[in-house]
């Protein structure tokens, strides 16, 4: 087995691990929601308990990197580029601290909205009068949303340069628009970019093209016009774009972008 193939082979399985720790990360964050609801604790108090323990635990991340050392026995060059990486490493987990301390809001809100949602799914039809049937919803079309993502300033990539011109992507994510949502969804859009601009720019910063993570071939998304509305979805209907998601396209794409949109509802296994 050459070099290239055994690292490619070991990656894959690290981010096998990975993925199984944020699927047991998000069950276990869905359940604390529900437990804290259940006892009388809102939303917002609910978003600042979780964001305080998840910020909590990459400080310990921090921590223990901070207290690393080299190999006993290294020569002086090689502690030196040790502790430059360290230096490095712990101040990139002091900033992912600091914001996932600040910037939990909403997710106890959609937790409690995908409940009722499931709960309603599950329930049986009540048997009412019948009622006159308004048509179906009105469609979507792919090209306007495009074209208003394309508008704010997190299209990075030019038409001729992205990764994915036929739309693909655009179309799963679309999927996952609900019937009652699709009037006025460019609204929507909109209004989710104007109330997460600070979120989405820290997300370009770290993880954009040009970042040190995205060096590595990683996170190809981030800059992608179409991933706004993806990262829209993952905020309001986070069930349904993962189970649309999943009939189409490699999981390990949504993960990564779950992952450094930061810890929300993650579905990721």
């Amino acid at each position: 087995m050459s070099t290239e193939q055994h690292e490619a082979d070991a990656y894959g399985q690290e981010l096998a691990r990975i993925s199984h720790h944020q699927h047991e990360a998000t069950e276990a964050r869905f359940t604390v929601f529900q437990a804290l609801a259940a006892v009388g604790i809102g939303h917002e108090q609910a978003d600042d308990i979780v964001s305080k323990l998840e910020a909590r635990a990459v400080a310990g991340a921090h921590t223990w990197i901070s207290e690393s050392s080299a190999p006993h026995g290294s020569e002086q060059r090689f502690e030196d580029g040790w502790h430059a990486g360290v230096r490095d490493v712990a101040t990139y987990l002091l900033r992912i601290a600091d914001t996932t301390a600040a910037t939990g809001r909403g997710r106890a809100a959609s937790s409690a909205m995908s409940v009722a949602h499931l709960q309603q799914s599950a329930s049986p039809a009540p048997q009412e009068a019948p009622v006159e049937d308004p048509g179906p919803a009105p469609a979507l079309d792919a090209k306007d949303v495009l074209a208003a993502a394309e508008r704010f300033r997190w299209a990075l990539a030019a038409p001729g340069e992205r990764h994915w011109p036929d739309g693909a992507f655009l179309d799963v994510a679309l999927s996952a628009v609900r019937a009652e949502e699709r009037q006025g969804y460019i609204e929507r859009l909109e209004v989710f970019v104007e109330q997460h601009r600070a979120r989405l720019e820290e997300l370009l910063r770290a993880y954009g093209p040009g970042s040190r993570p995205a060096s590595r071939g990683r996170y190809a998304l981030i800059g992608q016009p179409e991933t706004l509305v993806i990262l829209e979805r993952m905020e309001t209907n986070p069930f349904g774009l993962r189970s649309q998601w999943e009939k189409e396209m490699e999981d390990v794409l949504l993960d990564d972008l779950e992952f450094a949109w930061g810890p929300r509802i993650r579905l990721s296994r």
